[in-house]
């Protein structure tokens, strides 16, 4: 459905410069707008690109102006970018019911604005709340609960006991609740320590594809509200993530470490268990965390060390290979040097 420009602009509280009664009926980076698209622009030569291309309008901030092209202009245009997708890209509309081929115990509770896909499975004890999705092949098992406006892609599993908030979605392929990797030497063999909590997540969090969170071996793994996971993290049993964390993809984290709130752990990092990493740390990509990190502290590298002192670390190691080089030249002066006293001494 389009929109004029001066709808938009209520949209995202922004203001109109030029024709505001022009339609805008799609979304696109500016390279690819075709007339009567709307793009976006934070710096000079994106805008520049933009404005020449076929685009019917641009989100900018100030103090961007246009001859040739309506501007919206807005505070951060990313922000109003993101506000104004849903706009031309709705989310899929599931009506409520439960197909013919989901099995459904007799003691749930699913709310009958709720949808139950294909070859659902729902347990014993579970309820459902109001809206929430279930697409197709999930597994949601006894005692778990999952709250309003959920999304359940493809193939997810809820194992016994999870708790859902409200406005949580969660990827295809991704297991909730899965049993905890606890073991203990005894007699010549590694005998099993059952895992008999469960997981419980906030509202308003997103998980990715192909995540696995395993329960609580006692109590529970605590994903905050708000926080964002990519695809592929491993979070094993009893970890707490804070609120509004991100945690981005293939990271791994061991047991019973504490995440505060709005950190960021970047992708293919390590977190050691037992560990306190306190509110809005940051962990660069491919860290081995193997020790507390302070609030607000910055790490990097294998073992992590604060970002100043691995940087410096960085810089000394492209250093290496000249300081190997004059050292080559030194030990090869030194030696001639040597050579030439004993031809003196003799």
């Amino acid at each position: 459905m389009p929109h004029t420009a001066a709808e938009i602009a209520t949209i995202v509280q922004g203001e109109v410069l030029g024709d505001a009664t022009i339609l805008i009926t799609g979304l696109a980076a500016a390279a690819a707008a075709r007339a009567g698209d709307l793009t976006f622009a934070e710096k000079e030569p994106q805008f520049l690109a933009a404005e020449q291309g076929d685009a019917a309008a641009i989100l900018a901030p100030a103090p961007f102006t246009s001859a040739r092209k309506t501007v919206i202009r807005v505070a951060n245009p990313r922000i109003a970018f993101a506000k104004v997708l849903p706009l031309f890209h709705p989310a899929q509309h599931f009506m409520p019911g439960i197909d013919a081929s989901a099995r459904i115990a007799d003691t749930a509770q699913i709310d009958p604005s709720a949808h139950i896909g294909p070859h659902c499975v729902v347990g014993e004890g579970v309820a459902i709340g109001a809206r929430s999705v279930l697409m197709g092949g999930n597994h949601i098992l006894s005692g778990s609960r999952i709250g309003a406006d959920a999304r359940i892609f493809p193939n997810v599993v809820l194992c016994e006991r999870t708790q859902l908030g409200d406005r949580v979605t969660i990827h295809a392929g991704t297991t909730i609740g899965s049993d905890g990797y606890g073991y203990v030497f005894d007699a010549g063999i590694h005998r099993k320590v059952m895992q008999v909590g469960n997981v419980t997540i906030g509202d308003d969090v997103e998980i990715g594809a192909n995540v696995a969170i395993d329960r609580g071996a006692l109590g529970s793994t605590v994903i905050g509200a708000g926080t964002k996971i990519d695809n592929l993290v491993h979070i094993a049993h009893n970890v707490t993530i804070g609120r509004h964390c991100l945690i981005m993809g293939q990271v791994g984290f061991a047991g019973s470490t504490h995440l505060g709130d709005y950190s960021v752990v970047a992708s293919q990092s390590g977190i050691a268990g037992h560990l306190k990493i306190g509110p809005q740390a940051t962990i660069g990509a491919k860290s081995g965390v193997m020790r507390d990190i302070p609030p607000k502290g910055t790490v990097l590298g294998i073992p992590a060390q604060p970002d100043k002192e691995m940087k410096r670390q960085f810089i000394a190691m492209q250093q290496l290979p000249d300081a190997l080089r004059r050292i080559r030249d030194l030990e090869k002066l030194v030696a001639q040097m040597a050579e030439k006293l004993a031809r003196q001494e003799k």
